[in-house]
């Protein structure tokens, strides 16, 4: 399918810039060369995972010297136009460690990664929407653990047999069992409860969520969480707690429903 026309190469810069600013509410560079075709999404995710082919992501942008030049040019002009406010935020990843800083450039040179981590959204965007706007932006991603489905395989650490069932953490392109990954203390929270998910997450000082690969539907999904027992211990006892409040708030949304559609019919 042909892309949309276009008169030149800043209105293509200047409207993949609005269609991010739109959709996300603010716009960086690495976005940006996502939504115009010039990084692809495979790379950064590679990235973001540690993967040592990509210890730096600036080498992955498919754009020569003159290209890659206009494309900034263009982009600072367009926010300057627009009037945008900058907002700092920080790359990271999870990892078995803990938090990682990551960086675009090979040199790790300050004045592009400053370039790189800058964000720019509405100046008119209120202060709140704007805080919870750098919250998410500076959030690292989650921890995601695997449990197997395939064929058996071997912690690349100790190892250790990967059986059919079992949970492993994919480090840098490899995986590892969760003794290995630090994570064997963590206990398992199937999904269904939302209330109680939530707030175990929140209590946790560590956390990873549990996926598995659906193979009649090409697809990763969610089974549930690994949280400490302590958070666990907590978030049940809360839900316990307001459990009457909940099922009140429940019955009185679902009221509300009955009572629309039934607005509706008439």
């Amino acid at each position: 399918m042909a892309g949309p026309p276009y008169s030149n190469f800043q209105e293509r810069v200047e409207q993949a810039a609005e269609a991010l600013l739109k959709q996300n509410g603010s716009v960086g560079p690495l976005e940006l060369f996502q939504e115009m075709g010039l990084l692809q999404p495979c790379h950064v995710e590679g990235w973001r995972k540690g993967n040592e082919h990509y210890r730096a992501l600036q080498p992955w942008i498919q754009a020569g010297p003159e290209k890659f030049q206009k494309t900034i040019r263009h982009f600072q002009e367009w926010v300057k136009q627009r009037g945008l406010r900058p907002i700092e935020a920080a790359h990271t990843r999870r990892g078995p460690g803990g938090i990682e800083q990551l960086h675009v450039t090979e040199d790790s040179d300050p004045q592009w990664e400053k370039f790189y981590r800058t964000y720019y959204t509405p100046a008119d965007l209120p202060e709140k929407k704007t805080a919870r706007l750098a919250a998410k932006l500076n959030r690292p991603p989650e921890l995601v653990v695997f449990e197997k489905v395939g064929d058996e395989g071997k912690c690349n650490e100790c190892g250790a047999e990967l059986l059919t069932g079992d949970y492993l953490l994919m480090e840098k392109g490899q995986p590892l069992c969760l003794t290995c990954a630090d994570l064997d203390r963590l206990v398992f929270l199937p999904a269904g409860d939302t209330a109680l998910s939530r707030r175990s997450r929140k209590h946790s000082s560590l956390a990873a969520v549990v996926v598995r690969f659906n193979r009649k539907r090409k697809r990763y999904e969610r089974q549930g969480l690994l949280v400490t027992e302590e958070a666990l211990a907590k978030a049940e006892e809360e839900c316990v707690t307001d459990a009457p409040a909940r099922a009140a708030a429940r019955s009185r949304a679902a009221l509300a429903r009955q009572e629309e559609d039934s607005a509706g019919e008439d």
